[in-house]
């Protein structure tokens, strides 16, 4: 279905959860999120980052810890409790949350009794009139205690980490859960009334064969995920030291990678889910990301495709980033310094970038294009970009009509090489991101 064009993968590129991205921010003073909060209006969206893991596996790039100290947990939740009324007490009125989403880390690190207490403090600062609520789960420490907790909150929405079924993969990225763990979680998340349930699964993972990944996602469908998001292993222990842990000699290559990421469209696409880009899935009907898809009306932020339609996301905890349409601004992303911050009643944004008219205008095009495939350009952005594209154009996987810009279905595994001919912060010799596919 797809043809393999190394040339067109030889750069990585960003994931645009964000346009400029994360790569771009620099300093960045508070003041200007202190005036971004303060003139918030309408819908806003919340996200709580819990930078702890009961384990850590080798493969993550998150800024995540071990929780095994307990005081040091406990001072971070008295930091984020601080955080929580003061950026509540600088919104104004008129805002209302309708999306809170609960990432990490592992929010289940937390002990079901210290989460209440964070749910509590948002409700009683935050005026949250029935805010949809999700949160990412590691299966290895969900207990029914934490259940419980998922149903007196009204949780409708769990992401679980599953990356791959396949033992001797599990083992090389430091992830050994069983089947039957994860269909235990699976059985006491639907008992507590969640309704979307998302797996997370990898590719080029070491030691993985087609034939692992094909039983990986058969497993998935049968355990009747209603969303899946099959991403490829970025394998950069310069950036991530951890990743030194796994076995570098047996990653396949890229063209087995983008086999991989093949076979996975193809498999879900064929077996009951709607594709999201090239690397997202979800059940047609009742599924809001997948009515969203059909609607036009995907959007793209930092928790990747969304249906949210808010422009306005405000993270909490350490290195969480809030978005606004002319700022996006990044809390301390030392826990430590985090914890200091936060505790001392003072904005921990410190890093970030303020958004131009041609940023928004170019995450706006970038944005469109990696949600519906395609996007409107001005005369100038079709000058600019009219030499990057012809390698795409020539190869029948874009084209231009008058000033339309579609991926077509062959082109959607270079979607966000495409993306990328439209970051203008993007330097030939720039900075390392992950494989495209």
């Amino acid at each position: 279905m797809w043809t393999y064009y190394p040339d067109l993968l030889a750069k990585p590129v960003p994931r645009y959860t964000s346009y400029p991205t994360a790569a771009e921010f620099g300093e960045l003073d508070p003041d200007h999120y202190r005036q971004a909060l303060r003139h918030a209006d309408g819908d806003v969206s919340l996200y709580i980052h819990i930078p702890f893991c009961e384990k850590i596996c080798f493969y993550c790039g998150c800024n995540t810890a071990a929780a095994g100290r307990r005081q040091r947990l406990e001072s971070y939740l008295d930091a984020l409790h601080h955080e929580i009324v003061h950026v509540a007490s600088l919104l104004p009125p008129s805002t209302r949350i309708r999306r809170i989403s609960f990432g990490g880390g592992s929010p289940n690190a937390l002990a079901p009794d210290d989460f209440q207490r964070v749910v509590d403090a948002l409700f009683f600062n935050f005026a949250a009139p029935d805010p949809t609520i999700s949160i990412e789960l590691d299966p290895r420490t969900m207990t029914r205690e934490w259940a419980a907790a998922i149903e007196r909150v009204g949780i409708e929405r769990a992401s679980l980490g599953v990356q791959t079924f396949a033992t001797h993969c599990q083992e090389g990225i430091g992830r050994v859960q069983s089947e039957d763990c994860i269909v235990q979680t699976v059985d006491w998340l639907r008992d507590a009334g969640v309704t979307s349930l998302n797996f997370d699964l990898m590719y080029g993972l070491p030691g993985q064969l087609m034939r692992d990944l094909e039983d990986s996602l058969q497993r998935t469908r049968v355990l009747g995920a209603d969303r899946v998001a099959l991403f490829g292993y970025a394998h950069v222990p310069h950036i991530v030291p951890r990743q030194r842990a796994i076995d570098d000699s047996n990653l396949p290559d890229q063209r087995q990678r983008f086999a991989m990421a093949e076979l996975g469209y193809t498999y879900f696409a064929t077996h009951g889910y709607v594709p999201i880009g090239f690397d997202h899935f979800a059940k047609p009907g009742g599924d809001p990301l997948a009515r969203a898809a059909f609607e036009g009306k995907l959007r793209r932020n930092f928790q990747g495709f969304t249906d949210d339609p808010s422009d306005i996301l405000i993270g909490l905890g350490a290195s969480a980033i809030s978005s606004f349409p002319h700022l996006l601004a990044q809390n301390e992303k030392n826990s430590g310094r985090y914890r200091m911050i936060a505790s001392q009643d003072q904005l921990a944004a410190n890093r970030g970038i303020r958004r131009t008219a041609d940023d928004r205008y170019r995450a706006a095009v970038i944005e469109q294009l990696l949600c519906q495939g395609r996007a409107q350009l001005g005369a100038c952005l079709m000058r600019e970009a009219s030499e990057a594209l012809r390698p795409f154009l020539d190869r029948g996987l874009a084209s231009v009509d008058r000033q339309w810009l579609d991926i077509l279905p062959e082109g959607l595994p270079y979607a966000r090489t495409v993306a990328a001919i439209f970051d203008r912060y993007r330097q030939p010799q720039g900075r390392v991101f992950s494989s495209a596919v």
